[in-house]
């Protein structure tokens, strides 16, 4: 038996967003590469298929209407909730900044929703991201797994855990608890 039988064994060197944006920068990661960093590890994120990104897309619609002026929608940005975790989101809300957020990718207080859209990767969504959200405190959360046809509405994170959760395969009209007026229609979300 080897180390890699005994992970309990292994001493990790967990990376920080500093070394991981410049392991981009001298070409260690490639261009274009669809990984994002996790607990200081970077984690290869998966192919986006066509209902994923046909979702992002009708959210990137619907959300952008909702709002108007009052957020900035951002699709598949970094979020920098700690020195060890930088993932990216396939969409926020965020609180609006005249630089747009030129100055230093948003953190978790700029977060007026966060919303996962998941085909291949609920189970990794629900047991490592959402559980990562609500240690760094983002108010509210929205998961769409398209392959159980399951809308998860996650909010009030406290202790490291979301206290108020709602599943439904029949979400209806939903408007996040920061922007009451930007009520979507969830429910065209998961329609085949």
């Amino acid at each position: 038996m080897g180390l890699i039988d005994h992970p309990d064994l292994l001493r990790r060197h967990r990376l920080t967003v500093a070394q991981y944006h410049r392991m981009g920068e001298v070409g260690v990661l490639a261009p274009g590469a669809r990984v994002e960093l996790v607990e200081g590890e970077v984690v290869e994120m998966a192919p986006i298929g066509s209902r994923h990104a046909a979702a992002v897309n009708r959210l990137n619609r619907m959300l952008s209407a909702a709002v108007g002026e009052a957020a900035l929608v951002a699709v598949q940005n970094p979020l920098r909730l700690d020195d060890h975790s930088e993932p990216q989101p396939d969409l926020m809300l965020l609180a609006p900044r005249e630089d747009f957020y030129a100055a230093a990718h948003p953190r978790p207080a700029d977060v007026l929703l966060l919303v996962e859209v998941a085909d291949t990767t609920s189970r990794y969504d629900r047991e490592v991201k959402l559980p990562l959200y609500a240690r760094h405190g983002v108010a509210e959360v929205w998961l769409v797994d398209l392959d159980e046809g399951l809308v998860h509405l996650l909010r009030e994170p406290r202790d490291g855990r979301y206290t108020q959760i709602q599943v439904s395969a029949t979400p209806g009209v939903v408007a996040p608890q920061a922007l009451p007026a930007a009520a979507v229609d969830l429910s065209l979300l998961l329609a085949r």
